[in-house]
């Protein structure tokens, strides 16, 4: 496979599935719930990735108040903050961030401040500086907002930023940004990213002398 070579001024990486592979927990809670309201567990699963849960609740119970989503969200949170069982790294990940000490990159996660902390922690990862997080948007992925956030706090153009997603909510998302989108894992690629790999063991970053990033995938 040859590499694809992407240049950029800064990386926005999210989490779940991307840099923490957090699939066991989102499965046992998202199943137990879709239990609890008499829904198809495959099909919530389809859903679920990569959205803020109330978002994705709005999906799956549309004729729901969006206050019983909120706080059904709120406790589904704290039932996923505590579980940390199965919380591993994506392979590559903890070489992939090191790689970026210094450079500019921030997380973008439809996590909040406390699971993403504990996530990452529990994965072995260091927090990248910037964070945006579930607290930091009004609108969940696909909804551009997180990425275009990112890139301001960063002081990098939406254009020049690349994306790094394995949700089909989060690759659109990037894509609505402006921005160009590297698909991580099984579930990346039928969503249209530019490119894909399997996971970060398959990613180079190095800085160039004028302050921009080459991203080597594959």
């Amino acid at each position: 496979m040859t590499a694809t070579v992407l240049t950029a001024r800064a990386l926005l990486l999210d989490m779940d599935g991307t840099l923490v592979n957090s699939d066991a927990v989102v499965e046992r809670i998202w199943r137990r719930w879709s239990e609890r309201h008499g829904l198809d567990g495959d099909e919530v699963m389809k859903v679920v990735h990569g959205r803020q849960g109330h978002a994705s609740m709005a999906m799956l119970l549309p004729d729901r108040p969006v206050q019983q989503n909120l706080a059904d969200n709120a406790r589904m949170l704290a039932e996923e903050t505590a579980d940390m069982d199965g919380v591993v790294e994506v392979p590559g990940a903890a070489a992939f961030l090191a790689s970026l000490d210094g450079l500019p990159h921030a997380l973008v996660t439809s996590a909040d401040v406390a699971l993403s902390t504990a996530r990452m922690a529990a994965a072995g990862l260091p927090l990248p500086a910037v964070r945006i997080t579930a607290e930091s948007v009004g609108a969940s992925k696909p909804d551009p907002e997180g990425f275009l956030k990112g890139a301001a706090e960063l002081g990098v153009a939406p254009e020049d930023c690349v994306v790094f997603e394995d949700s089909g909510a989060g690759i659109a998302a990037g894509r609505a940004a402006g921005m160009r989108v590297v698909g991580v894992g099984a579930r990346a690629g039928v969503h249209g990213p530019d490119v894909v790999v399997a996971d970060l063991t398959r990613v180079r970053v190095e800085a160039a002398a004028d302050g921009s990033l080459r991203v080597w995938v594959g």
